[in-house]
């Protein structure tokens, strides 16, 4: 009677790791879009290109100021879930803790990203019939993208690194993911412990945690998916 109520527990998690196997795809998709429209179109270098780069194409704009990101952390935390259910009978406190600092960081990246609110500004500027209105829209665009990459990014990069890091080491006693998987997952999330506002050296610590943590979502969303069936 026992085993077969763990049977029954295990498989009805099963529609969770189906969905972060898929998240974990869709995911695969998103960054390197990002990447290329970063690489083909140069990101505004003041206030008014923002505004003029949103007036001109508002998806341009909006990929730019990371709105991609927004569904990104989304699906990241339909990962962060199953990796929760999948390892906490290895170490349920360790699992824990990693998963509200991982939600917690994703929490305060949706709340550092300006790029619906600037998008509205935009659009209330090019309206904008006088120069006084146009200088406090100015200013108002001005402390939006000052907040973008502020407090609030800063928390979301070192607290995501951590989740990983932790979710990382106990997988490596956990037979449900390879060891290699576990590897690959703690070096990527060494790597995002410099934040990419941290000057050039962030910007080449975000690009490298990028590569194994792109591995590391493969390996995962194909063992979610076999986890699934």
């Amino acid at each position: 009677m026992k085993q077969i109520e763990i049977q029954d527990h295990a498989a009805q998690w099963k529609p969770l790791y189906k969905i972060a196997g898929f998240a974990a795809i869709v995911m695969l998709m998103i960054i390197p879009t990002q990447i290329a429209v970063f690489t083909m179109f140069p990101i505004p270098d003041s206030i008014e290109n923002w505004f003029s780069l949103y007036h001109s194409n508002w998806l341009l704009g909006l990929i730019h100021q990371d709105a991609l990101y927004i569904i990104n952390n989304i699906l990241v935390a339909l990962m962060y879930l199953a990796f929760y259910v999948a390892l906490r009978p290895r170490n349920e406190s360790m699992m824990t803790v990693a998963l509200l600092l991982g939600l917690l960081g994703i929490s305060a990246y949706l709340a550092s990203n300006k790029s619906f609110e600037l998008l509205n500004i935009s659009n209330r500027y090019a309206a904008a019939s006088t120069d006084a209105q146009k200088s406090m829209l100015l200013a108002a665009g001005q402390a939006l993208l000052a907040g973008w990459q502020g407090t609030a990014f800063l928390v979301y990069y070192v607290l995501n690194g951590i989740a990983l890091i932790m979710i990382s080491c106990v997988m490596l006693k956990s037979t449900v993911f390879s060891r290699k998987t576990a590897v690959i997952g703690l070096i990527s999330g060494v790597l995002m412990m410099v934040p990419s506002t941290a000057g050039t050296l962030g910007l080449w610590f975000s690009l490298a945690s990028l590569i194994p943590w792109y591995v590391f979502s493969i390996l995962c969303a194909k063992r979610f998916l076999e986890m699934g069936q």
